[in-house]
């Protein structure tokens, strides 16, 4: 982990997009520029969005007013701007109109190119038919959709016309979408169908029906085509969206929108209570992705951007807006990374020449289990910078992902944020070297810290991920619950925003995430995250993938309890178990040694990949298990013993 692996060449330094910015503001490295952008966050914020050249409809007068302190910091005081009018209409305008916006792969191989031209004609139409159904600026509209071209088109037609969009994971059941759509008080619901995954149709209709017969406020229902098989249908509510689509014989015009304006609403869910509702701005929004997916990422027109991602997470939209905002093209996926051979991802950045790709690490660990030669099947030559974010990386995964992946040439881009900035505390430059699983260093304009329990910055030890300044696409507050929204990140540091992650900087000042906060493990006095912990079991060539969680224990306080899932079934598990219990006490010493490792078949995860401890313990602790509604497969819950 101290070790450097890699380092950036010359000419990837000297035509990087940071480079560029650094060389405009007399900047003569990382160290300098990383300090200037958080230290003077105000003057890197105007110099960011003067460089990528981000289009208002009306400039605004002042870039920041916290005259009502961090939690309620207005940006981009007096400004006008819609996230469509540059994404889309400044591209075409720009002549960009025959080039790429993006490319579907659906679950059966089906593909689909979309050009800048042909997304701005249909995001017009569909946004004219929107109007005509009753939405209005500030009007809310449940997207429950899969990853299809419908969707796209769907997202920017909403934020065309000031609506602010609800994006809802397609895999979610009637619950869990009912209690957004209500919360938000939605509008309308655009869905489908069903989709694929697996080669196996998929309910939503069926779903969106059981949900909405809760949610009186949904006045309409749009429904994309994509399985063509017979479905419920409601004459008085539901049409057909291609039909919707086909009948405008106009656009609607980009509706203007004043800076600070909700353009989505991210449900995220905390460890307890209703899943918290993150509001984002248009030109907030915008600012952060633009910049994360221009600097971090080094995106150009010609990059094709891929990440692994749902539109229910946030990096759906983060991606779509951000590749746009800067007119390269981006790849959205319906079906599943190991569908219907292991290769399934690798083929996709060989065929659509991928330059930019992202994955979780949890997915990594899945391709992992299968042979090197599915990849080496596959020329990945395309690849220049890889991505990750959503959960800590173990080495063992890294290492591969760096080594098979990147073929030792890509660097890992490793980011760590959430939805409710819509972007990243810490990120890379490309332009800086690399340590495995590090983070590098702060985002730009990210003026974070990591302090003790007393507030005091620490250096060389695990403390709390905290931001010392704002940010403009920190959300505003949760909606219809600012309360909460105070109590989760501003009542533990006064002024500060606490993000709820621990975090490490080592002597050489690279970052680490050492997991959330409220996952601490505390044995005989020590704490660590249990990131530590499981990183040690997957060092065991057996462990596919490993979740510590910290149980009562009369002596110590607590104790450590592991659930592995196994690359394939050992011929003695008691011998394995005992393996992996020495082996965590060789490497970390035997205070964090667990007490008790169970083998699962499955962790519990949500969409974006990340394992639910909270859920793990409270079932193994014999605790309510509170909301599932994020997670992805809560069938996995099954599997884990009660103590």
């Amino acid at each position: 982990m101290s070790e450097i692996i890699w380092q950036p060449n010359q000419d990837l330094v000297e035509k990087a997009n940071i480079t560029r910015f650094m060389k405009k503001h007399k900047i003569a490295s990382y160290e300098e520029l990383i300090q200037k952008s958080c230290e003077d966050s105000l003057w890197f914020w105007q110099a960011c969005l003067e460089d990528l050249n981000l289009r208002w409809q009306k400039l605004y007068t002042k870039l920041l007013d916290d005259s009502q302190g961090f939690a309620w910091a207005k940006w981009f005081v007096g400004g006008e701007l819609n996230i469509v009018d540059h994404c889309l209409d400044y591209q075409v305008e720009q002549g960009r109109g025959e080039e790429i916006a993006f490319i579907w792969e659906g679950d059966c191989g089906a593909v689909v190119k979309m050009t800048y031209a042909e997304l701005h004609k249909k995001v017009g139409r569909l946004a004219k038919g929107l109007q005509n159904l009753g939405v209005e600026k500030g009007d809310r509209v449940g997207l429950y959709l899969p990853m299809v071209p419908e969707m796209v088109v769907s997202f920017f037609a909403c934020l065309k016309i000031g609506a602010v969009v609800i994006p809802v994971f397609s895999g979610f059941g009637p619950e869990p979408l009912a209690i957004r759509l209500n919360h938000a008080e939605a509008k309308l619901l655009i869905t489908a169908d069903g989709s694929f995954r697996r080669g196996k149709k998929i309910a939503i209709k069926e779903n969106a029906d059981i949900a909405l017969s809760k949610v009186p406020s949904v006045q309409h229902v749009l429904v994309v085509k994509r399985t063509y098989k017979p479905i419920p249908w409601q004459a008085n509510r539901d049409l057909w969206w291609d039909e919707v689509l086909a009948t405008q014989s106009e656009s609607a015009e980009t509706v203007t929108t004043q800076a600070e304006d909700p353009s989505l609403i991210l449900y995220t869910s905390g460890t307890t209570g209703l899943p918290k509702g993150t509001v984002h701005t248009h030109a907030g929004a915008l600012a952060q992705v633009t910049k994360e997916i221009a600097y971090n990422f080094d995106t150009k027109p010609e990059d094709v951007f891929f990440w692994v991602t749902d539109i229910g997470w946030m990096m759906g939209p983060w991606e779509m807006m951000g590749t746009l905002a800067l007119g390269s093209s981006f790849v959205i996926f319906e079906g599943a990374p190991d569908y219907p051979k292991p290769d399934r991802l690798w083929e996709i950045i060989a065929k659509h020449k991928v330059s930019i790709f992202g994955i979780s690490p949890t997915a990594i660990r899945l391709l992992m289990k299968s042979e090197d030669t599915w990849l080496k099947k596959h020329d990945l030559q395309s690849l220049r910078i890889l991505g990750s974010t959503g959960e800590p990386w173990d080495p063992a995964s890294y290492q591969w992902f760096f080594e098979k992946v990147g073929s030792k040439r890509c660097p890992i881009m490793n980011i760590s944020g959430g939805t409710e900035i819509i972007g990243c505390l810490l990120a890379p430059l490309p332009i800086h070297p690399l340590k495995p699983c590090s983070l590098q260093g702060p985002g730009l304009g990210m003026n974070v810290d990591v302090f003790n329990e007393e507030g005091e910055t620490v250096r060389g030890e695990v403390g709390y991920l905290v931001c010392k300044n704002p940010a403009p696409s920190m959300t505003k507050g949760f909606y219809k619950d600012q309360e909460r929204y105070l109590e989760t990140y501003f009542s533990k540091f006064k002024n500060i925003w606490f993000h709820g992650d621990w975090a490490k900087v080592d002597k050489d000042g690279y970052w680490f995430i050492q997991g959330r906060a409220d996952d601490t493990i505390k044995v005989s006095g020590r704490r660590t995250g249990p990131a530590e912990i499981e990183a040690a079991l997957i060092k065991h060539e057996a462990v596919a993938e490993a979740a510590a969680i910290g149980v009562p224990h009369e002596i110590k306080g607590e104790t450590v309890v592991a659930f592995v899932v196994l690359k394939k079934e050992p011929r003695d598990s008691e011998i394995l178990l005992a393996e992996l219990k020495k082996q965590v006490g060789d490497l970390l010493g035997k205070t964090l040694a667990p007490e008790k490792i169970y083998v699962v078949q499955a962790l519990p995860k949500t969409r974006s990949a990340k394992i639910v401890r909270r859920a793990i313990k409270a079932k193994y602790l014999g605790k309510s298990l509170g909301d599932l509604s994020s997670v992805e497969n809560p069938e996995a819950l099954e599997g884990v013993p009660v103590a």
